[in-house]
């Protein structure tokens, strides 16, 4: 654990592959929690001992190394650290993404850091991350303004080619099926011969359809090539039928033209635009703008220079808003405890880290077989949306639930309100010298008094009145003093009233909306279970 002597201050930011990487103790490789046999850890799963540390007290997994003497010692049969237990509760993980994916609170905050960033809306954010639409990457519009008139030019040839081949197709068909009827006359009826007609001219419709189709491809592509933008969402179908055009007619011109439009889908796209941001120079150009503009343009660039000047002064990068490797916290933060019965309850983050090592290795599996491109889009968005379930199950439109049909506690719901990490265990922790009572009005006190329960004082002062009672030869030492007061001995309540005669008591009665809501009273003692105060 951190030496909380050595620093002053603690800054929370984002944080980068390499961080990520140096906190984790090893990849988290398999979805499995525990062995049902033998109930020890599964090896490389979410409990896993060579990753996360030993689950008894200097003990390897196998049994080989027992007891201190061996501290420090690896394993080589379980690859487990001789070390003590507790180690389960500081060390971490990780999961390595088979395809980027965006961080749910950047992208779905309010206001959204990285549509103020790249100045695109959350809502054309959102399709792009979660494969509705390609964002294009790269254009070159100068050389597409040049080059426009000569792809013009290549599509009304291709289009007279187009018509040329479809005549000849449907001259080829109909002397086929003449030659065939004239040699066959005598087998063939009438009823037979007109339907083999009928078939002719469906399959020369189907075939000029088609045709049609691909012309109004080729007209829709060119409009498209000439309004075409950096960072402008485009279709699919549109950004095929781009694609196709400028291969068919770079054929046909011998150029390559294929580098002159790129798109891209998913968080890998947004990855790729944050890591052009020059954050120095998109700082000047938005205090210029901040200047020079006004109403909402100005409103806007503030906004803007806002999030550009913190990433600067926190030293992070965009891109670092994209995750390629998730974190995964320690085991004793996500217990699984066995209950009566032989049954396991389980942390809900241990449900929400298993569909995204279940997705991740689905991914895997089908790039490595190169299935087509729109399966493999398909599973990098269901592992886009594991992982924000992970960090944010509140915010996603369904969030993922449990076998009760209730919402799964993410990440973000362990930090965050009254019960959260931050207000219950590290401002809210229970602290010595301190207690909880009802306040009731107490009619005989005076203002500066407050009645106070004895034994509610009694556990307040324990460590006075056992100094009192060893001064005054009540007893010999601590800990019969202590058990004096267990047993609540007379004599323990003469020493109470005479330590609090000299101790003030500060009492708190909440909401504490301002600094009234805290004062010092004189502890008076009195019976029950409630704090008493001056009416």
């Amino acid at each position: 654990m951190a030496d909380t002597s050595l620093f002053d201050k603690i800054r929370i930011g984002i944080a980068s592959p390499e961080d990520i990487t140096s906190w984790s103790k090893g990849e988290v490789k398999k979805p499995e929690t525990i062995n049902y046999r033998t109930f020890k850890p599964e090896r490389d799963g979410l409990f896993c001992e060579r990753i996360f540390g030993p689950t008894k007290d200097w003990e390897c997994s196998c049994g080989r190394y027992k007891k201190i003497k061996f501290k420090g010692i690896v394993c080589e049969r379980c690859g487990v650290e001789v070390t003590r237990s507790k180690v389960r509760r500081e060390r971490m993980g990780h999961v390595d993404l088979a395809a980027p994916v965006c961080h749910i609170w950047y992208l779905k905050g309010v206001p959204s850091p990285l549509s103020l960033l790249l100045d695109i809306s959350p809502r054309l954010l959102e399709k792009v991350i979660y494969f509705a639409s390609f964002i294009i990457i790269d254009i070159d519009s100068e050389r597409i303004a040049d080059l426009l008139p000569e792809i013009r030019t290549a599509v009304e040839k291709e289009k007279v080619k187009l018509m040329q081949e479809m005549r000849e197709l449907e001259e080829e068909s109909l002397h086929r099926f003449t030659a065939d009827l004239n040699n066959n006359r005598d087998e063939y009826d009438e009823l037979y011969a007109r339907e083999r007609a009928k078939a002719v001219n469906d399959r020369i419709k189907a075939e000029y359809r088609d045709a049609d189709e691909r012309l109004k491809d080729l007209d829709v592509a060119v409009d498209i090539l000439g309004k075409l933008e950096r960072n402008q969402l485009i279709d699919e179908d549109k950004y095929r039928a781009v694609s196709k055009l400028l291969f068919s007619v770079g054929d046909q011109l011998n150029m390559n033209l294929g580098n002159l439009v790129r798109a891209n889908i998913g968080a890998e796209a947004i990855k790729e635009l944050l890591a052009r941001v020059d954050l120095e120079k998109l700082s000047r150009e938005l205090r210029e703008e901040t200047v020079k503009t006004q109403s909402q343009r100005r409103a806007r660039a503030i906004k803007r220079l806002e999030v550009v000047d913190a990433l600067i002064l926190s030293r992070s990068r965009p891109e670092w808003m994209i995750l390629d490797t998730v974190p995964v916290i320690s085991p004793e933060l996500r217990p699984m405890v066995q209950l009566d019965g032989g049954r396991f309850a389980t942390s809900d983050l241990n449900d929400l880290y298993r569909r995204i090592i279940n997705r991740n290795n689905r991914l895997k599996k089908i790039i490595e077989i190169h299935a087509p491109e729109s399966i493999i889009n398909h599973e990098k968005r269901l592992l886009q949306e594991a992982v924000d379930a992970l960090i944010d199950n509140g915010r996603r439109a369904r969030p993922v639930v449990g076998s009760n049909q209730r919402p799964l506690k993410s990440l973000s719901d362990m930090l965050k309100g009254k019960e959260g990490r931050f207000r219950k265990n590290l401002l809210g922790k229970r602290v010595d010298y301190s207690g909880r009572s009802v306040i009731v009005v107490g009619p005989h006190l005076k203002l500066h008094q407050a009645g106070l329960p004895k034994e509610m004082a009694l556990e307040l002062f324990k460590p006075f009145v056992m100094k009192s009672l060893v001064e005054k030869k009540k007893t010999q030492n601590i800990k019969t003093a202590k058990r004096m007061i267990d047993r609540m001995d007379p004599a323990v309540w003469d020493g109470l009233e005479e330590v609090i005669r000299e101790h003030p008591i500060l009492l708190n009665r909440a909401p504490t909306l301002h600094r009234l809501g805290i004062q010092a009273f004189e502890p008076i003692l009195v019976d029950g279970k409630a704090i008493q105060v001056h009416p």
